[in-house]
């Protein structure tokens, strides 16, 4: 095994993404190279500490020590501690997922979520272990998402859950999985707590600067359905592009290394704007009043709430976008002022007014990149419209009019707006196919213009430009736990019905995030390109079986046994400072 280095420029400057690989001897006596791990940008030290791994990998004295077996035809052994085993007739049976089951139960272990809930949701009476149901669920999120009815069905008997929990099937059928969803929302402010805890503990964050940012999910469910019901299901605003579905929607606060504090849902009508000051008074009741600095995006709140911030006690310190009309209002009053450089490619003017600060940032390689899917989208819309003049056949003046519709959602509005498109009348000219367009050059100079930049806003009037921008730019944060909480761990679409199963079965997703928010960022130290989900699907190599040998006094010896780690499986336990437990102790049966 070997470091292997891709070099790549992008915007004038080197990058190398670094990767493990291994040759592998083929037929012919040629040799490939089998890709084993990404490990993206690593820094001098990482790179160091992952050549040291391969290098003790690929020693070849080690000495690996085996186990004595007693065959059948070994009599001079008179310990009668000693069994003797038929070699000839061992078998393997239930070969199952292991690796990922393991690394999902150490994380959760490391968040100590196991006491955590072992307190909160005690066994039955009837001695079911909701602690183990509700374990068994997340980590189910977390490795392979599905329905309960998956994991009832198939997922449990495919995995080693019985086996790291000391459980059995009980935990998993289909009415106490349901059942496990109805006893979590109580604890969820406990949890709250507790997780903030946690994480202080584990990675020291910063929760004096809190990320908030919403978005919605969708259903599956009756067309027929009532949507005045009472209820969260509303037909509303869709971030997954689909107004066809009931919605849902969602708010988060993360802090700035992207660790879930709390979040909240709502009705999927709710207004982005409607939804700010109701969640700054679940934080100050949850962690008490405290100076903390709000990061949020354009649209969420709205100048009473900003008033209000402003005049609390203490005041509440808030970092926002602003919508691009008020970019247009204060235009004129940045004539006057410098550009003051805070990083390569990026620019900022400051306005300070009405005690508050306006920071006017212009982004090199945002301009670039807005300009690009400008004249893309352009080209394509004129090419359309070209392809419209030129049908055959001709067209009336109603089919025209739904074509340019098609072209113009294609588009977009931004970009609609672009071109001037004259329709004759129809008495004049009967075929609408002689329709002209020609490019309106004060649209096309005033987008231009705004072309990289944005608008901040801000009471922060004793912090740097750049300590500003720093904080706005680590919203991708909550983005990025919106398309891991969307993608990874796939809480949509939603097939339960009861808003309190809806709300469980996003509480479940929100501990899985906690756990695989919690790999990356032990990840990160490592190798910052190696991503939670390819690790889990790197250990999920890692099977047990259970291996039966039958003994010559007609017992049989059984062991249930993990395959051995391969080396890259070892290099990320490294990494990661974890070490895989014993092999379980074998068991002896009596013949049936």
């Amino acid at each position: 095994m070997f470091l292997r280095c891709k070099k790549r420029r992008k915007d004038g400057k080197e990058h190398r993404y670094w990767s493990v690989v291994e040759n592998r001897r083929v037929a012919a006596g040629k040799t490939v190279q089998k890709h084993l791990l990404y490990l993206g940008e690593i820094n001098d030290n990482q790179q160091q500490a992952w050549r040291k791994s391969i290098e003790v990998f690929s020693e070849e004295d080690e000495q690996i020590q085996q186990l004595f077996l007693f065959p059948s035809d070994r009599q001079e052994i008179a310990d009668e501690s000693a069994v003797h085993v038929i070699v000839g007739s061992m078998s393997l049976h239930r070969p199952r997922q292991w690796g990922a089951c393991w690394l999902a139960c150490v994380l959760y272990h490391q968040l100590d979520l196991d006491t955590f809930w072992s307190e909160q949701l005690p066994p039955s009476r009837k001695g079911t272990d909701w602690a183990k149901v509700l374990q068994t669920l997340v980590c189910y999120r977390l490795i392979k998402p599905g329905s309960e009815w998956r994991l009832h069905r198939q997922w449990f008997d495919d995995s080693a859950m019985a086996d790291l929990l000391d459980a059995d099937f009980a935990i998993v059928q289909k009415n106490t999985l349901y059942r496990c969803h109805d006893k979590l929302l109580e604890h969820k402010d406990a949890l709250f707590d507790h997780l903030r805890g946690r994480w202080e503990n584990l990675f020291n964050p910063d929760f004096e600067v809190l990320l908030y940012d919403l978005t919605s999910t969708y259903f599956e469910c009756d067309p027929d359905y009532d949507a005045a019901a009472p209820g969260l299901k509303r037909y509303g605003y869709s971030r997954d592009k689909r107004p066809d579905c009931l919605q849902v929607v969602i708010a988060l606060v993360v802090t700035t290394e992207g660790l879930p504090l709390a979040y909240e849902m709502m009705p999927g009508d709710t207004s982005d704007k409607t939804t700010l000051k109701a969640f700054l008074q679940k934080i100050e009741q949850q962690y008490g009043k405290s100076k903390r600095t709000w990061v949020m995006d354009r649209g969420i709140p709205t100048e009473e709430v900003l008033e209000e911030m402003r005049t609390s006690d203490p005041p509440v310190q808030y970092l926002v976008g602003t919508p691009r009309g008020r970019l247009n209002k204060l235009e004129a009053s940045f004539l006057d002022k410098d550009w003051q450089a805070v990083r390569d490619g990026i620019e900022v003017k400051l306005l300070e007014e009405d005690d508050e600060l306006y920071v006017l940032t212009q982004s090199t390689a945002r301009k670039g990149k807005e300009r690009a899917m400008r004249q893309k989208r352009l080209r394509r819309l004129i090419k359309r419209l070209r392809t419209i003049q030129s049908l055959k056949t001709p067209l009336n003046r109603d089919s025209l009019l739904l074509k340019l519709g098609e072209a113009k959602k294609q588009a977009t509005q931004k970009v609609w707006r672009l071109l001037d498109i004259e329709i004759p009348p129809v008495k004049d000219n009967p075929d609408a196919r002689s329709f002209t367009f020609k490019l309106n050059l004060k649209n096309y100079r005033n987008s231009v213009r705004h072309d990289g930049r944005y608008l901040l806003r801000s009471n922060l009037t004793d912090q740097s430009p750049e300590t500003l921008w720093r904080y706005y730019m680590q919203l991708f944060q909550v983005e990025e736990a919106f398309k891991n909480i969307k993608g990874d761990l796939s809480i949509r679409p939603i097939y339960h019905q009861k808003d309190d199963r809806i709300e469980a079965h996003i509480f479940i997703c929100f501990l899985a995030y906690c756990l695989h928010v919690t790999l990356r960022l032990q990840l990160q130290q490592a190798a910052p390109g190696l991503t939670p989900r390819s690790v889990l699907e790197k250990m999920s190599s890692i099977e047990m079986l259970d291996v039966h040998l039958p003994t010559t006094d007609g017992r049989e010896l059984r062991m249930s046994r993990y395959t051995q780690a391969l080396p890259e499986h070892q290099m990320i336990l490294d990494q990661l400072k974890l070490k895989l437990p014993q092999q379980p102790k074998p068991k002896i049966y009596a013949k049936i």
